[in-house]
């Protein structure tokens, strides 16, 4: 099965895989679900974010499954693979949500311990750090760095992204000051002139106009943002 065919089973399995509960996934902010999907002979884990199950925020309006769901499709778009496929579901058990596939990989790992031991995983952690820039991620903890069992580094948690004020809270700070690789830059250049429609119609005007603005200002600057506070940290940190 070559990349393509299996990235395109398990979005099937995502959009058309019955949904069954199997627990609440502990210590996290808004009520997040681990389930179990089936469609055929077909079955794999997702994670399940209902808007019933969020809690109440000042600064972001509800239905953060829909930030979940844009921040996939915008790393589909650049081709970065920081974001596990990621679907709205209507009919999930608990009602609308964002179903995303679930990573398996060592629990231990997260951003802290990844950078310090695995200085392979630099560049991959270094494009997160970019990612997040581009779409204003303001809770990036160590926690929301994975690497799966193959190796390859995800990110996960975005229902927190594309606000239009300057939000940007992460632990991703290491790699501050560094040159943006010229194809990421090339990557994203699009985005100065348009965003995907299907990235857009999931947030408002003004998101919109602010994530372009982002990437014209990482485009001039090319290099990695520097916190000149020293206050951008979420908490908690891992």
């Amino acid at each position: 099965m070559d990349g393509e065919t299996g990235r395109g089973q398990k979005e099937a399995l995502l959009v058309n895989g019955r949904v069954e509960l199997l627990g609440q996934i502990p210590n996290s902010s808004n009520a997040t679900f681990l389930v179990q999907l089936s469609c055929g002979d077909d079955s794999g884990w997702a994670v399940y974010k209902p808007e019933s199950g969020e809690r109440p925020l000042t600064d972001f309006e509800p239905g953060l499954y829909r930030r979940e769901r844009a921040a996939y499709l915008l790393s589909d778009y650049l081709t970065w693979q920081v974001v596990p496929p990621t679907v709205i579901r209507n009919d999930a058990p608990l009602g609308v949500g964002s179903v995303q596939e679930f990573i398996a990989g060592d629990t231990n790992e997260h951003y802290f311990t990844l950078y310090a031991d695995s200085p392979d995983t630099h560049p991959a952690l270094a494009r997160i750090a970019l990612f997040d820039c581009i779409t204003n991620n303001t809770d990036r903890k160590s926690g929301h760095v994975l690497r799966g069992d193959d190796g390859h580094v995800w990110g996960i948690d975005h229902g927190l992204c594309f606000a239009a004020d300057f939000k940007l809270r992460t632990v991703i700070w290491d790699f501050a000051r560094e040159p943006i690789p010229a194809r990421l830059l090339q990557d994203m250049a699009p985005l100065a002139e348009a965003v995907p429609g299907n990235v857009a119609e999931l947030l408002d005007d003004a998101e919109v106009t602010a994530l372009q603005r982002r990437v014209q200002r990482l485009l001039r600057d090319g290099v990695l943002p520097v916190d000149r506070t020293g206050r951008r940290y979420p908490w908690p940190l891992v």
